[in-house]
């Protein structure tokens, strides 16, 4: 498989699929702002997004989205009027192909308030899923640590959950915009 060379500052797709294989949503637009050896950090606003049922509706405010190249994770960072917000999804790493973000996305989502309590959505989603496709159990204890890893993360106010990143990461995200 061609390497796809990455360049700070392209617009990439973002598709996300299901175990079966089937997409699950895709959204047009995120802007590549930060390449890391582990992860890289994309900015988006008012993106279309489409269902797998062909449905579309857009995004209401300035997000920045980490995908990580091992971590079985994505995290968006949403840049709301009353604070951060932030939506987690259970997921397998990413690839990049043709200028497109993929992943599986695994039904568990945590979401995490401005006052940094969280919650942990779709349980009952991902044990239908799990059951209705067949999630391998080595699958199944990858994400349940890789919550767990998550939710100590969020506790402990590392990486994406430190205080003025999401905020910070908006303001480039707008500077490469307005060029």
């Amino acid at each position: 498989m061609k390497i796809e060379k990455l360049e700070v500052g392209r617009k990439y797709e973002i598709h996300s699929y299901k175990h079966d294989g089937k997409i699950h949503r895709s959204w047009d637009e995120a802007v590549l702002l930060e390449i890391h050896d582990d992860y890289l950090i994309f900015g988006n606003e008012r993106t279309k997004v489409t269902e797998s049922d062909g449905r579309t509706w857009r995004t209401k405010e300035p997000a920045v989205l980490y995908f990580f190249y091992k971590d079985w994770y994505n995290i968006i960072g949403q840049y709301k009027k009353n604070g951060i917000y932030y939506y987690c999804n259970m997921a397998s790493p990413f690839i990049i192909e043709e200028g497109t973000i993929k992943y599986i996305d695994y039904d568990l989502d945590l979401r995490v308030f401005p006052d940094g309590s969280f919650k942990v959505l779709d349980r009952g989603e991902y044990k239908y899923h799990k059951t209705l496709m067949n999630y391998p159990d080595k699958i199944d204890k990858i994400l349940k640590s890789e919550l767990t890893e998550l939710i100590d993360m969020v506790r402990a106010k590392q990486g994406p959950f430190e205080a003025n990143n999401i905020e910070s990461y908006c303001n480039l995200y707008n500077e490469r915009k307005n060029r």
